[in-house]
Formats: structure tokens, sequence, C-alpha cells
């Protein structure tokens, strides 16, 4: 009360409000991406053997190397390094190069955090960064090229496991009804999809469950510095992503030329056109105060 008795008005306000609790640490979103996005990295070499150790070396050591020398270079700083922590691993899950190559990793690592630093408005990059470095390396070099598909399997303990993880991380971040979102229009066009082409429903259904989408639903469509500012909007953006999706998928069904290129990953390349435009428009009519930096996805 002593205390409280000088002060203006404002402060009186500030020192007599509660503090607030603590935050648990092994909540942080920051923790719980980084953990989730180890455990799919085990999995998938221990049990499926999708990687391996030299190709997550090259992809970590392109990403961690390339964030370093740009964030100093362009904001006087060291980065945390976390961020490409992520971007790397990513890399090294979802790219499957046409034999032993190791290239695929380091360009694909090193453009991802590139575009970061080049493909921004307002500050705020357009694509998320994963999303951008494989989107990229398919279309540029689908000869050499490709992108995890059904090699991990659909092991329902696996799944469980980091089904549960992702969705407590989005919970964090606020962004669980972007998640819901994008698996409630994608369910609920399967049965369309099956109808036209003939293909059973839980076929159609079916790759929702696999590792490519697992880091789609909880990392990339969910990046909170890629989303734009309103709920709302956000939900909008994710049916948006899964009715273009949708429509990538089809027309690859029915062999046209246009979809072909982009069949291999059609998730990724529907964020990949649906993503900046939403972000392009929003960053556009937003205030500069609202251009703040959220929790990381995978960067």
């Amino acid at each position: 009360a002593v205390e409280l008795e000088g002060a203006p008005a404002a402060e009186a306000r500030e020192l007599a409000r509660p503090p607030a609790p603590p935050r648990s640490r092994l909540l942080d979103p920051r923790l719980l991406v980084t953990a989730l996005i180890t455990v799919i990295l085990v999995v998938g070499y221990w049990q499926y053997h999708i990687l391996e150790i030299r190709s997550l070396a090259v992809a970590l050591l392109a990403a961690v190397a390339t964030e370093t020398v740009l964030s100093r270079a362009l904001r006087g700083r060291f980065a945390n390094v976390q961020s490409a922590y992520i971007s790397g691993v990513s890399m090294a899950l979802l790219t499957k190069p046409q034999g032993p190559l190791l290239w695929p990793f380091a360009i694909g690592s090193a453009l991802a955090i590139l575009s970061k630093y080049v493909l921004t408005r307002r500050g705020r990059h357009l694509w998320n960064p994963t999303n951008f470095a494989i989107s990229a390396l398919v279309l540029l070099a689908p000869g050499s090229v490709a992108i995890l598909s059904h090699e991990m399997g659909n092991s329902l303990a696996t799944n469980l496991v980091i089904w549960a993880m992702g969705l407590l991380i989005v919970s964090r971040v606020r962004l669980l009804h972007v998640t819901l979102t994008y698996a409630a229009v994608f369910a609920a066009l399967a049965p369309l999809r099956a109808a036209i082409t003939g293909v059973p429903v839980l076929a159609e259904i079916a790759p929702i469950t696999g590792p490519m989408y697992q880091l789609f639903v909880f990392f990339m469509i969910t990046d909170p510095r890629t989303t734009v500012g309103t709920r709302r909007g956000r939900m909008a953006v994710a049916a948006a992503v899964a009715v273009v999706e949708f429509a990538i998928r089809l027309a690859n069904d029915f062999h046209l030329g246009f979809a072909a290129p982009l069949a291999s990953a059609p998730p990724i390349f529907a964020l990949a056109i649906v993503g900046p435009i939403a972000m392009w428009l929003d960053l556009g009519r937003r205030p500069v105060a609202s251009l703040k930096t959220g929790a990381p996805g995978v960067r």
C-alpha cells in the first residue's frame, strides 16, 4: 500500500496486478515443436530407416550455417538456431533424392532459411520456409528429387503419439482451429473425390495419417509466422488449401498436364500457392503493431 500511494495511476495498477502464473517450461510451444520433430526423426530413423545420418548432418549443417551467416550479416546478431534445426530435420525427413545424392539436402535447407530473409513483406516471410524449399526442389529438379510418401507406414501406435503431441502443440500456440479446419475439409471432400474416381472413401482419407501430412498439418499450415492475422481468416485459408489440394489430386486423376508437376505433394503445393497470396493480402492491410513474431512452426 505504501508503494502504491505515490505512484501514478497506470503504474499503481501495474503494481497492484497479481503476478502471472509461471509458464511451464515443459509446455513451452518452442520446446514442444522441437520435441515432436525429434520424435518423428527418431521413429523414422530407427523403425522405418527413411533417412541416413549423413543426409541429416548435411541438412542441419546447411540450415544452421545459412541462418547464422544471414542473421549476423543482415540483422547484426546471431539467431536462435532452433528454427534452423527444425528446417534441417524437416528437409532430411521429407526430401528423397533419386539415388545417393546429398546436394538436395544442402540446397533445400539453404533455400528454406534464405526464403525467410528474402521472400518477405513488411518484415514477415510469405512462405513457410520448408514448404517453399521442398516445392522449389521438386519443381526445379523433378528427376533428382522426390518427397517422403508412404515409407513411414501408418502404425497406429506411432500415429497416436505424433497426433497427441501435435494437437498439444497447435493448442498451445492457439492454432488448433487451423489443423481442425483443414482436416475437416479434407475429410468432407474425400467422399466427393471417391464418387468421382471410384476409389474407396477410406483410401481417400488414409493419406492424412501419413508422415508427410503429419508434418504438414502440425507444422507447415500452422506456422504462426506465415498465418494470417484473424481466426476467421486462418480458417478460410486452411479450407482454401484443402480445396486446392483436392483440385490438384483430381486433376492428376484425369491426367491433366498442368497438374503433373504437382502430383507428388498436393498439400505442400496447395499451401505454396494459397499461403503467400493470403499473407501478402493480409500483411498489406494490417497495422505495423500487429506484426509480431509468433511461436515457431516448421521453418
